[in-house]
């Protein structure tokens, strides 16, 4: 939902593993709700989310927090603004990623398979806050909720029987900061998908989608 490069979403592809040449930094590791950087720290690194979810969020003026994104496995966060986060960026669940030295990709000393997929993941960003603007000024908060939905099965959906289950692994109150709505809403519009039979929910945080083209529909239109 931020930099997708799932072979789903681009012909141009950055690979799953940005370069083997580049891993000279171990791992990080995240807990929930820890914090890989704050708005404003100088950037030294960029990350791969290798497993587990991400949320990179910013506070308004009058102390609102707006999610900018959300970062899943194969996505790349921490692109710098003049050499600063623009972002904070915070664990949802149990993260791994893999650090890339900032000096090493900026001196050009980079593998050009890597180059190019970090060329693919940059412009991908900015279709993602593209798409993002717009559907905050533009979308209901029925067609949110679906967009959000659909977008989710897409890049993180696994198989259950003859439907696909989404696991979340951010709260309603994350979802209502990033698409721009109160938690209350978020929930009762799920509950609505849910009456609906458009999907169904086992437990708070899986949700099975039921009827793929009619939330697809909605999202899109706004009828299903």
């Amino acid at each position: 939902m931020y930099i997708t490069i799932s072979d789903q979403d681009s012909e141009y592809n950055c690979p799953r593993q940005l370069s083997e040449r580049a891993k000279d930094l171990p791992e990080t590791r995240l807990k929930p709700n820890a914090h890989l950087f704050h708005e404003g720290d100088r950037v030294e690194r960029i990350y791969q989310v290798i497993s587990g979810a991400v949320s990179l969020t910013r506070l308004l003026e009058d102390g609102r927090r707006q999610i900018i994104a959300f970062g899943f496995p194969g996505d790349i966060v921490g692109f710098p603004c003049d050499g600063r986060h623009h972002t904070d960026c915070v664990a949802l669940n149990d993260v791994r990623l893999q650090p890339y030295r900032l000096s090493q990709l900026a001196s050009g000393r980079v593998h050009s398979k890597l180059g190019a997929g970090l060329l693919q993941a940059a412009l991908h960003e900015i279709a993602a806050m593209q798409d993002h603007f717009m559907m905050l000024g533009r979308k209901s908060a029925t067609e949110k909720v679906a967009a959000f939905l659909t977008v989710l099965k897409r890049r993180t959906g696994t198989p259950a029987g003859q439907y696909t289950q989404i696991s979340l692994p951010m709260s309603r109150a994350d979802i209502a900061d990033f698409l721009g709505l109160t938690t209350e809403t978020v929930s009762r519009t799920i509950s609505q998908f849910r009456k609906s039979r458009l999907i169904a929910l086992d437990g708070a945080q899986t949700v099975i989608i039921l009827r793929e083209d009619a939330l697809k529909a909605l999202a899109e239109e706004g009828t299903p």
